[in-house]
């Protein structure tokens, strides 16, 4: 079978899964999966049959929330905008290793009032091999996953986008919610979310990486670049740019700020549990 052969099958099986589903709700995060995930399905159903939804809160940027509520303007989705009260839930804001439980279970549970209709999210068939504890909460509320129902990688999602016409999301880097950049262990601090999100708008727009995080450590701040632009970075431009930062965002006060690879999960710190409820 040809890639292109294998292509159609791939998006002839999602069409499939999402129209049997239907009415369907999709929570819409403002990434590449769930953009495309809205974006197919409104063209599957009728504005009452397909819901988008996009929870708002410190860990999630402003230009996510922009970038949904721009297609949904375009597109003209059925989309409502809310707040699913993460930050309200101790045991979210303490950030233990299984902080994504307990995200995506207040998630859930606020588009469960909200919907009668089944709840779609964009998980990939890449992200089963990755520690994903919000996968059991959507196991909770019975969830589905119509991505990996289809066995579509990241990569085919992005080629439906392309193919979807939707260039510009096909080519979105990834970009984990803003309280993955807080180490383990350490408190969930909405202002401190703010910064880490400034600081990476600033290096975007003055470095232009493919990939850019700021961490926060209990040792202070980690910048974390692609491999490419900390290669072109001199020791004198790295001096300067953590100036620039510090001159620029007071609040980084002054705590600890090195430069380093970029590694993903690397504010994962601890055991892997099994979630007990």
């Amino acid at each position: 079978m040809s890639d292109h052969d294998k292509e159609s099958e791939k998006a002839s099986t999602l069409q499939t899964v999402i129209h049997e589903l239907l009415p369907v709700t999709v929570a819409v995060s403002g990434g590449v999966d769930s953009m495309t995930l809205a974006s197919f399905a409104h063209r599957l159903g009728s504005s009452d049959q397909v819901r988008m939804i996009h929870a708002v809160s410190p860990a999630v940027p402003t230009q996510a929330t922009e970038r949904v509520r721009r297609a949904a303007a375009e597109q003209i989705w059925n989309l409502d905008v809310i707040d699913a009260g993460e930050f309200s839930d101790p045991r979210y804001r303490a950030n233990p290793v299984n902080r994504c439980f307990f995200c995506k279970t207040n998630l859930y549970d606020a588009l469960s009032d909200r919907t009668s209709g089944t709840i779609l999210s964009g998980t990939n068939h890449d992200d089963l091999g990755d520690y994903r504890p919000g996968l059991d909460a959507a196991r909770d509320y019975s969830v589905r996953h119509p991505y990996v129902e289809a066995e579509m990688t990241k990569a085919d999602v992005r080629l439906l986008a392309a193919n979807l016409g939707l260039t510009d999301i096909a080519e979105l880097p990834a970009s984990p919610c803003l309280s993955s950049r807080i180490e383990t262990g350490l408190t969930i601090n909405p202002d401190e979310l703010l910064l880490v999100n400034q600081v990476e708008q600033y290096l975007q727009s003055h470095l232009s990486p493919h990939t850019v995080r700021c961490r926060v450590r209990k040792t202070g701040f980690v910048i974390e670049l692609d491999r490419a632009t900390r290669t072109k970075l001199t020791p004198d431009h790295r001096s300067a740019l953590l100036s620039e930062l510090k001159a620029e965002f007071p609040k980084l006060g002054t705590q600890s700020m090195t430069f380093a690879g970029y590694e993903q999960g690397s504010a994962f710190v601890g055991v892997r549990p099994t979630i007990n409820k």
